[in-house]
Order: structure tokens, then sequence, then C-alpha cells
């Protein structure tokens, strides 16, 4: 695989599956997953690719091309709002580096790796977050690492590309630890995570309100916490009833 890297594609070939993204990446043996780094940058705030999206045509709409947002955009949304058919940040790309660029970084995307997806489909989605990250880091936009595991089997690849020690990102929201059946799961999945990269500080974006958290800070983990978009609406709506 590594020798197939390295040969020239023959004259007419277009580019199908974003090699550009690793022309100069390392890959993990075994899995080809590649290799993207985490900045050591702290994001001051994160907003949902959808938000940045409507925030960058507003702003173009009113002639204001250099804006800038001190917010790192996440992809812990619907993938159909960053991955559908005609707005798929891996099918147009520069489009979507056309909205990144006027933010602070980038949590890698959140491409799903569901417990019911074929096994394919959940290796590629793993290595497309890191592919997109790695084309991030060749282009000196700081990004962090978003950390997606399904079931037990992806334990094999899905930590994969990730150098240890990384500060690392994941989602609680839609992650299915509210529920106490899939529980074990992801904590499982997550002391895993802790065990294999070794990370100082993990972003969570939603609660993390949970006792493996208390866990994860008892190994020296820090844990730094981002409400998620509908936890910041009801504590707006809240504080505005409070002062009533």
């Amino acid at each position: 695989m590594n020798n197939a890297k390295q040969m020239q594609p023959r004259s007419g070939c277009h580019d199908m599956w974003n090699a550009f993204m690793v022309k100069n990446a390392t890959f993990a043996p075994g899995s080809d997953i590649p290799y993207c780094v985490s900045t050591e940058t702290i994001p001051q705030e994160l907003i949902s690719y959808e938000d940045a999206k409507a925030l960058y045509k507003k702003q173009a709409r009113s002639g204001n091309k250099d804006f800038h947002v001190n917010a790192f955009i996440h992809f812990f949304i619907d993938d159909q709002k960053f991955d559908g058919k005609r707005s798929s940040i891996w099918t147009y790309p520069e489009k979507a580096l056309e909205i990144i660029c006027h933010f602070a970084g980038i949590i890698s995307p959140d491409f799903s790796t569901n417990a019911d997806f074929p096994d394919p489909w959940k290796r590629f989605n793993t290595y497309r977050m890191r592919a997109f990250g790695c084309w991030m880091n060749s282009l000196d936009i700081p990004v962090i690492n978003c950390v997606r595991w399904g079931t037990y089997e992806t334990w094999s690849y899905c930590f994969d590309g990730i150098p240890v020690g990384s500060n690392l990102c994941i989602g609680t929201v839609a992650s299915g630890i509210r529920k106490l059946n899939n529980r074990p799961l992801f904590e499982d999945g997550l002391k895993k995570l802790a065990t294999v990269i070794k990370p100082s500080k993990i972003l969570v974006y939603g609660s993390a309100n949970y006792s493996i958290f208390d866990f994860l800070r008892q190994c020296g983990i820090e844990i730094i916490s981002f409400d998620s978009k509908t936890c910041k609406a009801y504590k707006e709506v809240h504080h505005e009833q409070s002062k009533q």
C-alpha cells in the first residue's frame, strides 16, 4: 500500500477519493488511516458547521469578506447537514474551506459510525475524519481530532491516526450515553480511548455530568465541556425568565 501511494497517476486520472488531502501524510500501520495532529490551542467557543455556514452566507451578502470568528467549527450535527448530496464537505471540500478559513479552527468532522452501519462504511468514515483533519494540518488551520467509536469491533481502527498525547474532542449529544442500556458501550470506548491515546485534555460537546468523566479526571485528564446549542438556548430562556 505504501508503494501504491507513491505511484504517479496515469494521464487523465481524476482524484476520486480526495488523495490531495493526504498528499504528505503518514499512515497508521495496518489500517492506512492518515495521522492528524491536534493543536494545543483550546477553543474559546464552538459553533456548528450549519451555523457557521449560515453566518458565512450572511456576511457574504453584506459584502464583509474579511470577517473572523474566534470559534472552532464542530460537526456534532446530523450528517446530512454537512455530508448531504449537495452539501458534502467531502464532495465539495473547497466550498467548505471558504467557510472554515473565517474561523479559528475546526474539530475534525464527526462522520458517523453507527452500530447498524456496514463495517466498510464505518472504516471509511473513520478514514474521512482523519483525512479531512490532515488536510487542515497541511493548510495550517488549527484542528482538534474528533474521536468516534462504535461497537467493540471498531476499537481495532477507530483510534488510529491520532498521535499519543493529543488533545481530543468527543460529543455526548446523540451518543447514547443518556440511555442506561447504551451507556456501558460508550464508557468502555472512552476508557479504551484514554488507554490508547493518553490525552491530557478531552473536550466534550454536550454534558460531561456523568461518572465516567469523574473517573477520567481522577486519571489526570482535564475535561473541558461546551454546552450544546439546545442547552445554551435553555439557559438563555431560563435567564430571561429569572429576570422577570
